[in-house]
């Protein structure tokens, strides 16, 4: 932690940030990989990486929207924890010094009070809705009256209907990056991430192990660069290898343990930087 806390106030200029399902697993969201990522469709059991498909949607979509209402309802019972509250500190501090992008879906990092302009969800949000037929790429709040399914919860035929574009009447898709799609800039912050991580000076790295494409390019860039990279994760990982290959540090921790200690490195050796 000591290399790390080094690191973090040595910083200057540009601080990124990438996050993963740990920071939300600290807040009680499991990462739907283990047993209770299955669902079970006439006594067929799929696994998160077939629910998560555009085709699966094309063949079911009541089904995938149902799965996806659970996940939210279980999102959104979560509160957000020590970690989120210090990227929202962070951010406070550092203003256009700060970009967040998370591979979270759940929204608790909108929802702890980081500004949606500084905060690029890669793989989309869970509360937001668009046209299955892509009339229109502006994105759309769920209904207020979105249920909160319990697991076994059939949908309501009548909500379901409802879940229609508002531009074109047609059908809506959960705001997901799915299994068999592609990141894009204008829905998922492809160009913005990557050009985020050619101009950091210091790239953390938050509960993630890099199983994802474009958190790994952000990585991979970073230490190309020579930029420090610091790893927030309880587990060694790829990130963790990476960054102490490039001379940066692994912090073995969760993130509500190590951010706040971090951010304050930073917040207090920025503060005393001469006017």
């Amino acid at each position: 932690m000591d290399h790390a806390l080094e690191l973090a106030r040595q910083s200057r200029g540009l601080v990124v940030v990438v996050t993963g399902a740990g920071i939300s697993a600290e807040s009680g969201i499991p990462t739907f990989r283990g047993e209770e990522g299955y669902w079970v469709v006439d006594s067929r059991h799929y696994r998160p990486e077939e629910m998560a498909t555009n085709a699966a949607f094309q063949r079911m979509p009541r089904e995938v929207w149902r799965w996806y209402l659970y996940r939210r309802a279980v999102c959104q019972a979560a509160p957000v924890n020590d970690g989120h509250r210090a990227l929202v500190s962070l951010e406070a501090s550092l203003g256009d010094d700060f970009v967040l992008a998370t591979q979270n879906v759940d929204g608790l990092h909108l929802r702890a009070g980081q500004s949606a302009a500084r905060t690029y969800e890669v793989h989309g949000n869970i509360d937001f809705m668009r046209c299955a037929a892509a009339c229109t790429t502006e994105l759309f709040a769920l209904p207020t009256d979105s249920p909160a399914l319990a697991k076994d919860d059939p949908l309501d035929e009548s909500f379901f209907s409802a879940l229609r574009c508002p531009v074109c009447s047609g059908p809506s898709r959960p705001h997901v990056l799915w299994f068999d799609e592609y990141y894009d800039e204008k829905l998922y912050r492809f160009e913005s991430s990557l050009r985020a991580s050619a101009e950091a000076n210091l790239l953390l790295t938050i509960g993630t192990s890099g199983a994802t494409n474009l958190p790994s390019q952000m990585v991979s860039m970073a230490a190309r660069r020579g930029i420090a990279i610091i790893d927030i994760n309880p587990a060694d990982n790829p990130f963790a290898q990476i960054a102490r290959q490039s001379g940066g540090a692994h912090v073995e921790s969760g993130a509500g343990a190590a951010l706040p200690a971090l951010a304050t490195a930073i917040i207090d050796a920025r503060a005393a930087e001469p006017a």
